[in-house]
């Protein structure tokens, strides 16, 4: 008989970097827009507040989180941004964060997401497949 929950169980370090891998390029690449304007124009003049800041915020936090190295720090900056994003610029406009806001809603699904998957990276590290696992690994005598 298969024992399908101690199967996921076995993948589940697996897939915690696959997911830390995917949320860091989708986070760099919003900063990438921001601060290059690749691979969507959003760019944002040089030094303006909020935006490019927090473009530059995206950039740097994204690439540490989606190589996993100073996964934890990273991702309670990224989580904590996220969650400045949203109070200040999206639920202003709406309740509801699954709606654009032509539609009455604010258009904060985004920005939810990255904070709490990020959040959750903070408790459980960037799993097996990271430079912080790199680097911490003791050398096998």
């Amino acid at each position: 008989m298969i024992n399908l929950s101690a199967r996921l169980d076995a993948l589940a370090p697996s897939i915690l970097s696959l997911v830390r891998i995917v949320f860091g390029f989708l986070f760099t690449a919003f900063g990438t827009s921001k601060m290059f304007g690749w691979p969507i124009a959003m760019t944002m003049p040089t030094g303006s507040w909020p935006g490019w800041y927090a473009g530059l915020i995206e950039l740097v936090a994204g690439l540490l989180i989606m190589f996993g190295l100073f996964t934890r720090a990273a991702a309670f900056v990224a989580s904590g941004t996220m969650a400045v994003a949203y109070f200040w610029q999206h639920q202003p406009m709406g309740l509801w964060p699954i709606v654009p806001p032509e539609y009455g809603g604010n258009g904060g699904l985004s920005p939810i997401l990255f904070c709490f998957v990020f959040f959750l990276l903070v408790f459980t590290g960037p799993g097996p497949y990271s430079v912080d696992r790199l680097r911490t690994r003791t050398p096998e005598h």
